[in-house]
C-alpha cells in the first residue's frame, strides 16, 4: 500500500499559478499510475491528468490542456501538477491517487484507484 500526502495548493487570482506535489511513502511510484483529481462541491471527482503505469505516458483532461503539466520525479517518490493560467472554474479540492494495476484505459476513472491522499484545496479568485 501506498500512502500520499498533497500540498501545495492555496487562493490565487485568475492567470495566476500554483505547484500541486505529491508525495508517496511505502512504495515506489515506479509500478503505479498516477492521477491527478479533483472536486467541487456537489460535483464528482473528476480526471484531470495522469501518468501510465510505466510512466512513459501523460494524458489530460481536455479542460486543463495546455495549462496544466503533470511530471514525476522517482528519486523523491513525488508526483507533481503544475498549474498555469489558472480560472475560477478551477477552483476544487485536488487529490492524487496512486495504482499498481491501474490500466490505461481505466486512468480516468477515480474507482480504479485504491490509494488516495487527503487533497489540498485550490481556490483561483476572478
Amino acid at each position: 500500500q501506498v500512502q500520499l500526502v498533497e500540498s501545495g495548493g492555496g487562493l490565487v487570482q485568475a492567470g495566476g499559478s500554483l505547484r500541486l506535489s505529491c508525495e508517496a511513502s511505502g512504495r515506489t511510484l515506479r509500478t503505479h499510475a498516477v492521477g491527478w483529481f479533483r472536486q467541487s462541491p456537489g460535483k464528482e471527482r473528476e480526471f484531470v491528468a495522469g501518468f501510465s503505469r510505466t510512466g512513459g505516458y501523460t494524458y489530460y483532461a481536455d479542460s486543463v490542456k495546455g495549462r496544466f503539466t503533470i511530471s514525476r520525479d522517482l528519486a523523491k517518490n513525488t508526483v507533481s501538477l503544475q498549474m498555469n493560467s489558472l480560472k475560477p472554474e478551477d477552483t476544487a479540492k485536488y487529490y492524487c491517487a496512486a495504482g499498481p494495476g491501474v490500466i490505461t484505459s481505466n486512468l480516468r476513472n477515480p474507482a480504479a484507484y485504491p490509494n488516495w491522499g487527503q487533497g489540498t484545496e485550490v481556490t483561483v479568485s476572478s
